[in-house]
């Protein structure tokens, strides 16, 4: 009788075991860790007392929090990311679009112009541009400039995540459809608003989802650029973590963590690309 050998099989799905083993770790268990710490109290026993009295500073009311520090702290980090992403947006499109249509041959020649200061240490960028700030005698001169001044930083630090998305969308578009519409009457900026406009919206929704959240918890750049006296609601995270108080503040860090979930859900962050059909070349 003849034994019949066993062969293994190579399954491509074995390829996901170390990505999942990543995120189990680093991802999953971390995220355990602060709803663990969100609804216990300081023995350790299952509690809602956190999300009853953590608005409040006297724990009268859950609605307190609408009149607290806490909200003004979230309400100047909403205005500070939506001001941030709007320039950002305003800035990047442009330089995409131009990028994109360009007839250089090496396009990524140009939009390497763009990635390279991300090449530099994040702390070095922040620290030159606060050097230029004080210089031009508008560093830390009043609240009115010290928010003007994040909003600088956070613009300067994440534009290049606003280009990136938009140039990959726009260069993806076939040019047949401009020519369709030209064909049929349409004046390039009518083609323009009616074909490019819509085909780069997800580059667009993925840009902005790219900024706007980071910006709300990057409080390094609020911190070096105004003396600390900008507080966003990174910071306030940061405070409680730093207090010891960690219940307090895995309690506000899961509230923005489950608004980031809402933001990203409404700018179709989990919806695949709705330019699937478009030709072109990859970026690189």
């Amino acid at each position: 009788m003849t034994k019949k050998k066993t062969r293994l099989h190579f399954s491509r799905k074995l390829l996901a075991i170390p990505y999942g083993l990543f995120l189990a770790v680093f991802v999953v268990v971390p995220l355990l860790i602060i709803i663990y710490y969100a609804f216990t109290d300081d023995a350790g026993k299952f509690s809602f007392d956190y999300v009853k009295y953590f608005f409040s500073e006297n724990g009268d009311n859950f609605w307190d929090f609408f009149t607290s520090s806490n909200f003004k702290t979230i309400g100047l980090s909403l205005f500070i990311s939506f001001s941030s992403t709007i320039i950002c947006l305003l800035i990047a499109y442009p330089v995409a679009y131009i990028i994109a249509k360009s007839k250089m041959k090496n396009k990524s020649m140009l939009l390497l112009l763009f990635i390279v200061p991300m090449w530099v240490n994040f702390v070095l960028r922040i620290n030159a541009l606060k050097e230029l700030l004080q210089s031009l005698h508008i560093y830390n001169r009043s609240n009115g400039w010290n928010i003007f001044n994040t909003i600088l930083g956070m613009v300067y630090d994440f534009l290049p995540f606003m280009i990136l998305p938009i140039y990959t969308t726009i260069i993806k578009i076939d040019n047949s459809y401009l020519e369709a519409a030209k064909d049929l009457g349409a004046t390039p900026s009518r083609a323009f608003l009616k074909v490019t406009l819509p085909l780069s919206k997800a580059g667009i929704m993925s840009g902005v989802s790219m900024v706007f959240l980071p910006s709300m918890t990057n409080y390094v750049v609020s911190n070096y650029l105004t003396y600390s006296n900008v507080k966003i609601v990174g910071k306030l995270i940061d405070d409680y973590f730093m207090g010891d108080l960690w219940h307090d503040g895995s309690f506000i860090a899961l509230v923005l963590l489950l608004f980031m979930f809402l933001v990203t859900w409404l700018t179709g962050g989990f919806k695949a690309d709705e330019i699937t059909e478009t030709r072109g070349t990859s970026l690189w």
